[in-house]
């Protein structure tokens, strides 16, 4: 018997299903998910947590005259599913395939793009304005979670939109949980619908009465007052309604009925800024994520169990902040929400105190590292690159002018893979090193990592490290850490007949390549470019005088980054004469896909680094160098 699934072409199809099979198919929808992203990787928890919430969503509203902005979007592949994408799920995050978020060149029903948290009510807030100016009558609504919901610029999105009074629907999904628990003063008092037991009874009290109510629009006001005011007794209604929004709640997330109920009551009635308060539990009807929401809130793709794991560069960052944290008092570890994500749970559980998880919230992450740094203390920012970001003026203003010692730990730099666009760490070495006083750093290897977060901590400088996602080289960690000169960088192998430039992640195929760009008779010189900023100015004069071909390579968008650096530096010291290919990331947005198949894409494997090489320097020939050298010993002989 064909699934209720199947028969969902768009939001028009709920429509037509019962109550009963309005619970079936979320049924089967969760069937869905759990197989699809167990295999495919993605956000699995959040999505569980929101199935009722969609369907209702698409119930009460007609979408896409409507406007649904999902903050994040990560967890709107139940969206997808009732939004004429079913037969496309199975290439969710595959290349090619789905987005793992909301995409506007993908589907009318995805009105605004995102990947990143706290932007879903500044972006409704624009489409209720333009629909006001242009006559217009539809809803629009955003969902946000209770962790989004924290971030700066959703605060300020309500401060606007309360100030406007535009008809603007906001949906607070609320399951206690960002990645990690949700933390924080406002997350605090949200805690309370969910555990006092007087908010329920409040809830229901409210109900029995406006029940007892003539139905009506002339009564409507009457009963959202009586509504509010039982209520108002001990729920947290009033800064929302104090902000000049409507606050209606809270509503079980998972009641199809009684969502559909509220959403249509809210649609048809609100005429100002409403806030609907829905209480979800993340990884709804699949035990283990409900019992492990964190875990199972992004998981990876089935992958065949081989040999040995090798630690991940984040594991190995969290085990050196442990060890510096046990070595020095007046260290302290911040990260926007990202605790487990930065592996950072072992610092945290030893030194409770000196871990700060400062929720959603990068540019005040920034800014409190820089006020603890100001006070004698090393801060380390444990963030991730496109998250990073979001901090630019921070980072500017509030550390580098200021010359403050704050490390800046950077997770997933580079090609991150199946998230996409949104979350490619492909610009943080172009826009860091433009800043004064900043030093920027790659490691090689994870054993290197260690060493650089070691130096960081000691330089008394602004000092950021980037590396990447994705399991460490397997090499040998030392037993000491010691200090790397700054600027200093290191050759790995020598040669005459081109240089290689490499950094970070990029090192590892360079080395290869070399090793078969010899089997063609050409000699590379491979250098670990480990500091992007500053450069090693000694080593690339020394260079200048014995090689004439350069090639950079990064995980970095070509404009601005390390080879953008050093053609600047031989331009300016009269090094003209040297042929340079930079390879990296072009000017466009980095798709969602599998890292090697990006990697390859861009010319920044072993392959490709070899290809590019022999394409570039045409005169690198490899018969006529192989014959030239026959030749030289055969005269030497």
């Amino acid at each position: 018997m064909p699934r209720l699934l199947e028969r969902i072409d768009s939001p028009a199809d709920l429509r037509k299903l019962t109550k009963r099979q309005l619970k079936q198919l979320a049924a089967e929808i969760r069937e869905e998910l759990v197989a699809r992203v167990t295999a495919n990787g993605g956000h699995l928890a959040s999505n569980l947590g929101v199935v009722e919430l969609t369907i209702a969503l698409h119930l009460a509203f007609d979408s896409p005259r409507d406007k649904i902005i999902w903050d994040v979007g990560h967890q709107s592949y139940v969206h997808k599913l009732l939004t004429g994408r079913r037969k496309l799920f199975a290439t969710l995050r595959q290349y090619g395939g789905l987005s793992g978020f909301t995409s506007r060149g993908e589907s009318e029903h995805d009105p605004f793009g995102a990947g990143h948290a706290s932007t879903s009510i500044s972006a409704a807030l624009g489409m209720a304005i333009a629909r006001d100016l242009a006559g217009d009558d539809h809803c629009v609504v955003a969902v946000i979670g209770d962790g989004a919901i924290t971030g700066g610029m959703a605060l300020e999105a309500f401060n606007q939109a309360g100030h406007l009074g535009s008809k603007l629907i906001v949906i607070l999904n609320d399951n206690g949980m960002s990645i990690s628990p949700t933390v924080g003063a406002l997350a605090r008092l949200l805690s309370k619908v969910r555990f006092d037991p007087r908010y329920h009874w409040a809830k229901e009290e409210s109900r029995r009465v406006l029940h007892k109510l003539p139905l009506g629009k002339r009564l409507w006001g009457l009963g959202e007052r009586i509504e509010s005011g039982i209520k108002g007794f001990v729920m947290p209604s009033t800064i929302w309604e104090e902000l000049g929004f409507s606050y209606v709640g809270p509503i079980d997330g998972h009641d199809i009925a009684e969502l559909k109920r509220v959403f249509t009551r809210v649609r048809n009635y609100q005429i100002k800024p409403a806030l609907i308060h829905v209480l979800t539990t993340k990884g709804k009807g699949y035990l283990p994520a409900e019992s492990n929401a964190v875990y199972f809130h992004g998981v990876s793709a089935k992958s065949d169990k081989g040999a040995p794991e090798i630690p991940t560069y984040s594991e190995i960052f969290a085990q050196t902040v442990l060890s510096l944290t046990r070595q020095n008092p007046r260290l302290v570890t911040i990260t926007p929400a990202m605790p487990e994500g930065n592996c950072l749970s072992i610092v945290r559980d030893e030194f409770p105190n000196r871990v700060f998880d400062v929720g959603i919230c990068e540019q005040h992450a920034v800014t409190f590292a820089a006020g603890l740094a100001t006070q004698g203390f090393t801060p380390i920012v444990a963030i991730y690159s496109t998250f990073l970001q979001r901090a630019f003026d921070q980072l500017i203003h509030d550390v580098c002018l200021q010359e403050l010692p704050v490390v800046f730990a950077i997770d997933r730099g580079g090609i991150v893979g199946d998230d996409g666009k949104t979350h490619q760490g492909a610009f943080d070495l172009s826009y860091l090193t433009l800043m004064p006083n900043m030093i920027v750093a790659a490691p090689k290897d994870e054993d290197e990592l260690r060493h650089l977060l070691y130096t960081a901590t000691k330089s008394l400088q602004p000092m950021a490290i980037r590396y990447p996602r994705s399991a460490g080289q397997g090499v040998k960690l030392d037993a000491k850490l010691h200090e790397i000169p700054i600027g200093q960088w290191e050759v790995l192998r020598d040669g005459e007949d081109v240089a290689i430039l490499a950094v970070g992640a990029t090192v590892a195929p360079a080395l290869e390549a070399a090793s078969e760009l010899a089997s063609h008779g050409i000699e590379a010189i491979v250098v670990n470019a480990r500091f992007v900023k500053p450069l090693d100015t000694k080593l690339i004069a020394e260079l200048a005088n014995t090689i004439k071909r350069m090639v950079t390579v990064e995980e970095n968008t070509v404009s601005g980054g390390f080879g953008s650096s050093l053609t600047s530096f031989l331009q300016k010291t009269g090094k003209r004469h040297i042929k340079i290919k930079s390879l990296g990331i072009p000017d466009e947005f980095v798709e969602h896909g599998g890292q090697a198949v990006l990697r390859a894409k861009y010319s920044l494997d072993t392959t490709g680094i070899v290809q590019r090489i022999l394409s570039s320097f045409p005169d690198l020939n490899s018969n006529s160098r192989l014959a030239t050298r026959s030749e030289e010993r055969t005269t030497s002989v």
